[in-house]
């Protein structure tokens, strides 16, 4: 067994022992947890340099991770089921997303929210799995293990994107606030630092002599093997991209296998994991953006089969990771990167095998584990925003864009229509919390978080009872609902102040080149770029609502226009281009007076509706017709009016320009 040892370094109740119906109350399990495992098992063979990697006298690579689960303090009832997350970037965030709890600080402990997962029985484990989180209370991480070439640390070539949102001259050689791979050679001439207009720009060379890997102190610029320095600014929505050479390898891809063995602990049980000490009979696993990218790797290189031949997880769940993987298992792997052209653009991106036009390579996702028959149940979701960024299409699509692929039986893939990466709120805001980037307009406010409950719950009873889910939802070619950007930005053009993203500069997804060592995860930096895949998106209606995949109220029965794209504020810079992730909500005019007057040919809220007890009860109606269809659970029609409410209300309040310069509710005038 790869779990060589549970270490417990905190035991308490979970939310001051409060109860959560029939499941009772529950108890949180801190602690680190250590891997043992066989470099030359087959089931770990594909983890890049795991084989370089020093060992025991038994002949295996050791490893450590944070380890958190929340649980029954009873007896565990019933089929005795645990949901693990994978943290995004090392934050708990599955209890908050699915509970709809309030939006805290990183923390140890996430607040309970409405307490769904809870009633409905579930244990939730966190696993850390991402060697360059630095590990706190609150972020959970791993200690990989590192590689050796000959006893010696290994060299090679890295790369970091900067994607600043206002002037900075240093910046830290990492994604995000993350180790940094450091310089080797504060003078290394072949070094590079390129610059382009946009993602899919032409890359340019800035001289060497025009910037230095240093910092910026009270004390002046300071050599630093951790940060660049450039003198001249990197000015914001510009895309900078810095290449190096590096020393130390972490087995990035020990993480994955963390993933996959803490669901066999779990499956065996553990004396310290109390009421479930027996073990738990049914495993699912969850990843949200990052990590939802992380389990479609995992998919691919086969590894829910342990080094025993065991199946880890029942069913998975990769949450708007549209059809990425991503920076997992390479020699130098970042893993909280997403958008450089490398490993986690790669084909295959639909589940059964296909071959690719652009490299005439022949593969899918599900390739390996179907041939292992340790194939779990999943089910894709995607937000509106990850069709935009140029794949979310293609996990349905043929490459080719000729036509749609037929559904597989083990797999369901629901688009949330009209919705942004993360499940919107109100009040709008347009300062993203992820990367600090502006919008112009208001972010989307619709919450799909009723939909993704649904998800788990058919997903549980898929695989434990056998019930399977309602069909896959999502744009079609074969009945007109999966059409190009252009043909949906036509539609918004025509809305009043509108201003759309730059058709030559939407994002795409291309082929990539890696060089020689590739196969062997070792990349060449930065990558060659090939041919671009097709990008298909949902169409929309008159009114700019997208009319495919699943729609809560408010996209059904709209008081504004709900979209899966915003372009940057133009005080950030690039204000014709897209910004990552979020969407926008614009809501109507209040009566035909207000649209008059702005030119509005989307019908006014109260031409479209006798007044707000008419519309609550057409928004009951699609709730139920929801809950009908299986997309939905009773217990969250309410849930889902009351989000209907509640953004009638705004759009109603908002119909007229406040003193924050909004019109209509979610457009911006500059």
């Amino acid at each position: 067994m790869p779990v060589i040892d549970f270490r417990v370094t905190g035991r308490e109740p979970y939310a001051g022992g409060a109860s959560f119906g029939d499941a009772g109350s529950y108890e949180q399990i801190d602690g680190v947890v250590a891997f043992a495992v066989d470099p030359g098992n087959d089931a770990n063979r594909l983890i890049v340099d795991l084989d370089k990697a020093p060992r025991d006298s038994a002949g295996r690579v050791r490893f450590e991770a944070d380890f958190s689960i929340v649980v029954p303090a009873g007896p565990v009832s019933g089929s005795g089921k645990v949901l693990v997350e994978l943290p995004n970037r090392g934050r708990r965030r599955v209890v908050n997303i699915v509970n709809r709890g309030p939006a805290e600080p990183d923390t140890r402990t996430p607040d309970p929210g409405d307490g769904f997962l809870f009633r409905h029985g579930f244990s939730i484990a966190s696993i850390g799995w991402q060697h360059d989180v630095y590990r706190d209370d609150a972020l959970m991480g791993l200690k990989a293990p590192v590689a050796l070439d000959d006893g010696a640390p290994i060299r090679g070539q890295t790369i970091t994107e900067i994607r600043p949102n206002h002037v900075e001259r240093t910046r830290l050689l990492a994604n995000r606030i993350h180790r940094p791979y450091p310089v080797v050679d504060l003078e290394e001439a072949g070094a590079q630092l390129t610059v382009r207009d946009y993602e899919d720009g032409e890359a340019r060379l800035i001289p060497r002599s025009a910037w230095r890997f240093a910092r910026e102190t009270a004390d002046g610029v300071v050599p630093s093997n951790e940060h660049i320095y450039f003198e001249d600014g990197f000015q914001p929505g510009r895309y900078y991209y810095v290449t190096y050479v590096t020393e130390g390898a972490p087995v990035v891809g020990a993480g994955l296998l963390a993933v996959r063995d803490i669901a066999l602990f779990l499956r065996d049980g553990h004396p310290a994991l109390g009421a479930a000490a027996d073990g738990f009979n049914w495993i699912y696993g969850f990843g949200v953006s990052q990590t939802g990218r992380m389990l479609r790797e995992f998919l691919y290189l086969g590894l829910n089969s342990g080094e025993d031949g065991r199946a880890a997880y029942d069913g998975l769940m990769p949450h708007v990771a549209g059809a990425r993987r991503g920076s997992f298992n390479h020699r130098f792997a970042q893993p909280s990167e997403q958008a450089i052209p490398g490993f986690g653009h790669r084909f295959p991106f639909a589940d059964d095998e296909l071959t690719d036009p652009n490299t005439a390579e022949t593969d899918g996702l599900l390739n390996r584990p179907r041939a292992q028959e340790t194939m779990p149940k999943v089910i894709y979701t995607n937000s509106s925003a990850e069709y935009w960024r140029g794949d979310g299409a293609l996990m349905h699509v043929d490459p080719s864009g000729a036509h749609d692929l037929p559904a597989p039986p083990e797999t369901r893939i629901y688009h949330f229509a009209g919705t942004q990466h993360g499940a919107g709120k109100l009040p709008q805001a347009t300062v993203s919390g992820s990367d600090g980037s502006v919008a112009r307009y208001g972010f989307n406010v619709v919450d799909y978080s009723p939909l993704l409950r649904a998800v788990i719950v058919n997903l549980d009873r898929w695989v434990s009872d056998g019930v399977a889910p309602p069909s896959s939802r999502h744009p079609r070619i074969d009945d007109g609902t999966a059409v190009t950007r252009d043909a949906v930005l036509e539609v918004f053009d025509r809305l009043p102040g509108m201003i759309t993203p730059d058709r030559e500069r939407l994002w795409v997804i291309r082929a990539v080149d890696l060089g020689a060592g590739e196969p062997a995860g070792i990349g060449r930096w930065p990558a060659l770029e090939g041919d671009a895949y097709p990008c298909l998106v949902s169409a929309v209606d008159d009114d700019g609502n997208e009319v495919a995949g699943i729609r809560v109220p408010d996209v059904a029965v709209p008081v504004g226009t709900h979209a899966g794209w915003n372009v940057r504020a133009p005080e950030t810079g690039s204000p014709e281009q897209q910004i990552p992730m979020q969407g926008f909500t614009d809501f109507f005019s209040a009566g035909a007076d207000g649209r008059n007057a702005v030119g509005d040919p989307r019908p006014a809220i109260e031409e479209r509706y006798a007044d707000r007890d008419e519309y609550l009860r057409r928004a009951r109606g699609v709730a139920v017709d929801l809950v009908s269809s299986g997309y939905a659970l009773s217990e969250d029609i309410e849930l889902m009016v009351d989000n209907a409410a509640g953004r009638w209300d705004v759009a109603m309040a908002s119909a007229v320009s406040d003193e924050a310069g909004f019109v209509r509710g979610g457009m911006r005038t500059i």
